[in-house]
């Protein structure tokens, strides 16, 4: 696993739940490659833990589609393939634009203000080469703007997509690593500085597009870099 270390759980009463909700995070920020091997010991002796909460854990993912089971109980990540990135992505563009045209009407000046720093810290640890700082600040920069959705729906499936999106991260990681090797550093933010002039307007039809927009923007990155 690469990007974010597990931490050591010791508390008895949140030790499943701890084990999960790492488990979970590093697989959406695509600390795991894609097709990668889980196996219940290394993941135990990572978190210090016995096997019963991770094999908990990886059972859990596995019934939200962040992880495949095989007959023979070991863990892995999902393949990739352009067919299912379109998939994930349509998807994507559905569900996170219109709780972007939702949020459009909730969001007061000082929710729009907390998005544009977001938006900054973003930018600011690309510039860096900070990867998996670039990718967190991402997730903080939409998952702000969904909540706001006034929806206890929309934010939840939405999670269950970027669970699903993890493998494509990781190549997106390797591929931002790369250009950042090379000394070159991509606008990644400019979308997010559209939807906050869109949200700031009020103008959920606008902030919707604008959202869609940064999805397909890294599906098109993405498909040549998957096996079809």
């Amino acid at each position: 696993m690469a990007g974010s270390k597990l931490l050591k759980v010791t508390s008895r009463v949140t030790v499943q739940d701890s084990v999960y909700e790492q488990l979970r995070n590093a697989l959406m920020w695509g600390s795991f490659a894609p097709a990668q091997a889980i196996t219940i010991s290394s993941l135990a002796t990572e978190f210090g833990t016995s096997h019963m909460p991770v094999r908990e854990a990886l059972r859990r993912l596995a019934a939200e589609n962040g992880l495949e089971i095989g007959h023979n109980g070991s863990a892995r990540v999902p393949s990739v393939s352009r067919s299912r990135l379109d998939d994930l992505c349509q998807a994507r563009t559905v569900l996170e634009g219109l709780a972007t045209e939702l949020a459009a009407a909730n969001m007061t000046d000082e929710d729009i203000d907390r998005s544009e720093q977001l938006a900054r810290e973003h930018e600011e640890t690309g510039k860096a080469g900070d990867v998996y700082g670039m990718l967190r600040k991402n997730q903080e920069f939409h998952f702000g703007i969904y909540e706001k959705s006034g929806s206890q729906v929309l934010p939840q499936h939405i999670e269950m997509l970027w669970l699903r999106f993890g493998p494509y991260m990781r190549m997106l990681t390797n591929y931002v690593a790369a250009e950042f090797d090379k000394g070159m550093v991509h606008p990644f933010s400019s979308y997010h500085y559209q939807i906050i002039e869109a949200l700031r307007a009020r103008n959920g039809v606008a902030a919707r597009e604008m959202m869609v927009g940064d999805i397909l923007a890294t599906q098109v990155q993405l498909r040549d870099m998957c096996p079809e």
